[in-house]
């Protein structure tokens, strides 16, 4: 195998992986928004009648919550808080802060791959430039002045790739940014609420 088919595979290659890349991003995102949407709908409804209801005490009326809305995650912990409020204000307050954690991981599931290829995309796009330039210059060795237009074409070839990188890591650090900021709001919620169950544990001892 020739130098320059060794370089053409590899041009090629960059561009497959970034081909698979842009699948897996699109792929992730979709799913990502989905479980963010589900586990969110009707939370404006739903925090603010779970938080008067802690303020009032009635922390055994919390589960009907998760019955309207088995999907949503204030109600889903408001459920959980409900239920272990018995043990004392202290072991509930160490199961919420291990149950916020574990909504957490959940809601990360996947989104490190995001963080991945908005990362790295740009990089491989670089990685298939340099290649496109490495052929530029053999083909410009080889064949001498007869080689401008040839030697352009390639190098605008190789290009290609650097942009294709930008156009794959752009969209997805948005998207990575986006899922973080819900994510950092899904979780200062859910301190809120614990905080008013413990508040209401309090108040009642």
């Amino acid at each position: 195998m020739s130098f320059e088919i060794a370089i053409g595979y590899m041009e090629t290659a960059i561009f497959v992986i970034m081909a698979i890349a842009s699948v897996l991003a699109v792929a992730v995102v979709v799913e990502r928004a989905i479980i963010f949407v589900k586990n969110t709908k009707d939370s404006a409804f739903v925090l603010p009648e779970i938080i008067q209801t802690a303020r009032k005490g009635e922390l055994s009326g919390a589960p009907k919550f998760s019955e309207n809305y088995p999907e949503n995650v204030y109600a889903r912990f408001a459920d959980f808080s409900s239920e272990h409020s018995k043990g004392g204000k202290e072991s509930l307050g160490e199961l919420m802060e291990g149950k916020m954690i574990g909504e957490r991981v959940g809601f990360e599931t996947r989104l490190s791959i995001l963080n991945t290829l908005g990362n790295n995309a740009p990089f491989i796009g670089l990685l298939g430039t340099v290649f496109g330039v490495i052929s530029a210059f053999y083909k410009l060795g080889t064949l001498g002045n007869a080689a401008g237009e040839v030697v352009m074409r390639t190098i605008s070839q190789a290009l290609l790739a650097t942009a294709v990188g930008l156009a794959v890591a752009i969209p997805v650090v948005m998207a990575n940014n986006y899922f973080t900021r819900k994510l950092k709001i899904i979780q200062s919620n859910l301190e809120i609420l614990s905080k008013e169950f413990l508040a209401s544990l309090s108040r009642k001892g």
